[in-house]
Formats: C-alpha cells, sequence, structure tokens
C-alpha cells in the first residue's frame, strides 16, 4: 500500500499533519533552500516522512500561522530520531528557525562511509547502492522560490526522504554488525559541534578566508575586524557576504589598509557604491584594527620548513592509514588527513597529546596508536610476495597484524 503524501500550503494543514508525526519515533528530513540572494539561506520546502506517511511543508506558506511553532517542536524532540543525509546545512538551517539543533539526529552519508560505502557519497547513488532504484535528478537546479511548484518538482522534493528511513534501517544493521554504532555516534556529535561553531561568529570568521594564514600579524587583525564588519553589515541588510564585500577584496585592504575615502576608490573590486554607503565605516574599523597592541593580534603559527625526511614519513603514514581502511572497510579519508599526518610528523615531543581527531575515540583505537608506534620506531613492515599485503609486528606485543593489499 502507497504511503499518503500531501504538500502542505496552510496551518490547518500542518497542524494536522504534526497530530500524525507527533508519535512516530523517527522522522527523515530534508529540505530545500535559496541562498544566493541573502545571508541566511532561505528555507522554502521542507520535506518530512515517517513509515506511514510523506509531506513537502511550503515553508514560507506557512510561515505565518503558530503550526509552524507545534512543528518545530517535534522536530526537535529528543524522543524522536532524526534522519538526515549530507545533513549540514539542513540542520543549519533547523538551528536558525527552531532555535536549538535538532538531537538525536542521525547523517545517512556519514554512516555509510563508516562502512565502506566511500566518503561523501551522494544520495542517489546511496539510493541505487542499496535499494537499486536509480533517481530521476533533472530538478537539481531548480528555483525552489518560484511558485507554482510542479508535480515533477515535487515529486523529485519528495524522493528525497522517500527512501531515508529504509536507508537508515539498513545502515543501522550494518554498523551494529561492524560494532560501530559508537563510532558512528562520535562522528554525529563532531556534526553536532560543527553547526553550533557557524552561530559562534563573527570574530572567528576570518579564518575561512583563504590566504589569511598568509598575513602578518597586524594585518591579520585588521582583517579580523573587517571580516566582523562585514558579518553585521550582510546580517543587518539580509545580504551575502560577498555583495557587501568579497573575500579577496577584504585580503586586499587588509594587507594595504586605506586611511581616506579617496585610497578606497583606488581599491580594485571595491564598489563605489558601497563606498558611498559604508567607507566611513570600513575606514574607521581599520584605523581600530591598526590601534591595537600587538598582544590582540592573531597568533599565526610559525611557518616550518619540513625536514628532509617529513616527506616521505607523511606518505609512509598515508599507507599506513590506507591499509587500516581496507582492513576495516571504512573510507581512508574519514580516518586522517594529510594536513593532520603532517602536523603528526612536523611535532616531536607529546605526540600523544596532540589534537587531532585521528587522536581521539574510535580513531585513536584504529589508527592512531598503530601512527604514533611507527613515528617511534616501534613498528615493523614487511610486505607478503605472494599475497601482497603489508604486514607489521609492534616489539611490544606478540602478535602480528596483516592489512590487505593497498
Amino acid at each position: 500500500m502507497p504511503i499518503p503524501q500531501q504538500y502542505i500550503t496552510s496551518a490547518t494543514a500542518l497542524s494536522e499533519l504534526c497530530e500524525r508525526l507527533r508519535d512516530s519515533p523517527r522522522l527523515a528530513l530534508d529540505t530545500e533552500f535559496v541562498g544566493e540572494e541573502s545571508f541566511v539561506p532561505k528555507l522554502e520546502l521542507i520535506q518530512v516522512a515517517t513509515e506511514r506517511t510523506a509531506a513537502i511543508i511550503d515553508f514560507p506558506a506557512v510561515l505565518s500561522g503558530g503550526a509552524i511553532d507545534g512543528f518545530w517542536e517535534i522536530v526537535c524532540d529528543s524522543r524522536i530520531q532524526k534522519v538526515v543525509h549530507a545533513g549540514r546545512q539542513d540542520l543549519d538551517l533547523f538551528a536558525v528557525h527552531a532555535g536549538r539543533i535538532p538531537k538525536p539526529f542521525f547523517d545517512t552519508q556519514i554512516a555509510a562511509a563508516m562502512v565502506g560505502l566511500g566518503p561523501q557519497i551522494a544520495y542517489a547513488n546511496l539510493v541505487q547502492r542499496v535499494h537499486g532504484r536509480r533517481l530521476d535528478k533533472a530538478h537539481t537546479f531548480t528555483n525552489w522560490s518560484a511558485r507554482p511548484l510542479s508535480q515533477d518538482q515535487l515529486a523529485y522534493a519528495l524522493e528525497d526522504v522517500t527512501f531515508l528511513l529504509a536507508i537508515h534501517d539498513h545502515l543501522h544493521i550494518r554498523l551494529s554488525d561492524l560494532g560501530r554504532l559508537q563510532w558512528a555516534d562520535e562522528e554525529f556529535s563532531r556534526l553536532e559541534s560543527v553547526v553550533g561553531e557557524t552561530r559562534r561568529e563573527p570574530q572567528e570568521r576570518y579564518q575561512r578566508i583563504r590566504g589569511w594564514d598568509q598575513l602578518k600579524p597586524k594585518s591579520a587583525a585588521v582583517l579580523r575586524e573587517l571580516t566582523a564588519w562585514r558579518e553585521g553589515e550582510a546580517k543587518r541588510r539580509n545580504v551575502p557576504r560577498g555583495r557587501v564585500v568579497r573575500d579577496e577584496v577584504l585580503l586586499q585592504l587588509a594587507r594595504h589598509p586605506p586611511r581616506q575615502q579617496d585610497e578606497l576608490r583606488k581599491v580594485r573590486g571595491l564598489h563605489a557604491s558601497e563606498i558611498d554607503r559604508n567607507g566611513e565605516s570600513m575606514l574607521a574599523v581599520i584605523q581600530t584594527a591598526l590601534a591595537l597592541p600587538p598582544s590582540a593580534w592573531p597568533t599565526l603559527a610559525k611557518e616550518r620548513k619540513p625536514e628532509p625526511e617529513s616527506n616521505g614519513l607523511v606518505e609512509l603514514l598515508q599507507a599506513i592509514v590506507k591499509a587500516c581502511a581496507l582492513e576495516k572497510e571504512i573510507a581512508p579519508t574519514l580516518l586522517a588527513t594529510t594536513a593532520d599526518l603532517q602536523e603528526l610528523v612536523d611535532v616531536k615531543t607529546n605526540r600523544s597529546t596532540l589534537d587531532l581527531p585521528l587522536l581521539k575515540g574510535w580513531r585513536r583505537i584504529l589508527v592512531g596508536e598503530l601512527l604514533l608506534d611507527a613515528l617511534d620506531g616501534k613498528v615493523a613492515f614487511t610486505v607478503d610476495q605472494q599475497t601482497r599485503t603489508i604486514r607489521w609486528s609492534l616489539s611490544e606485543r606478540t602478535t602480528d597484524r596483516a592489512t590487505r593489499h593497498i
């Protein structure tokens, strides 16, 4: 029997839907939004499904009614499991509109990587892998703010939650069989902390601008203050950050701080209309930043030249990570990044206390301790010529560990 489907465009219909959702132990959730024209992406649709019903909520249409508050209560109910796929942006939007992050949640993209289905697998690919069903992605670039929406658009949007609960069942069983449910919970907690970081702005936003760490400390202070100013201005006007001042222009202003409006007008990429609107404010921010004492400047990591053996050691660690990943049927990129391995190699003392994901929780158990032993010279490696597998033995242990072919 097919699951009933609805397109919710009124507060009354949303209230009726909430009554059916309230007793469900879990919800499949997804969103469609438009982010090109506003500071906070404009939420257009919310797709939701249970085992018995599936619906699309037209968010602008129901926003004026009080029923949306009841919906957020359900979404944030700690007794209800929320299932999402690649859900960071969805969780961000829910946190903005509901005022908190919906918990608990299960991200099928993260879980898929932990059972060997590949890193950052797309939803359509996951549906095909698990269900053998090929989804129609014809409306990937739909303008979801345009009304009315066609039946094809609504059907496309609904597919994003139609299979989520069955995928959740499949992945939960696989994680349980592999003994990795706790691993997945750790990853969901990491995602939750990242969602929370988006609201701890604007003073840290400058660190997301590529090239900030190549600036001198005083220039980095100018960039930090300008970026914080831009954050507030973009939020006030509800426009994208780049509509106020682009990242590369902020870097230019930080490297060569202007002191007068005439100098501002010579900066390439800084629109005259923005100078007319906010030139004095930008100059004031720059002067305030330049007046800061050195103790208030950002701390930049000292550039270290890799030692001659550094690259070779990183490559060795990458081989170990890949070997462990193959043995455990897990995505190597989920275990450690090249930057993490480089930092592990560069630090000579107290490596085990570094604040790196690979030295925490399940990653440390699976590969972190082995990497530390390798760098401390406690591990000997050999290659089985017949099976082409890497083998290693630890001097403090009596057994060998074997991995699959790299």
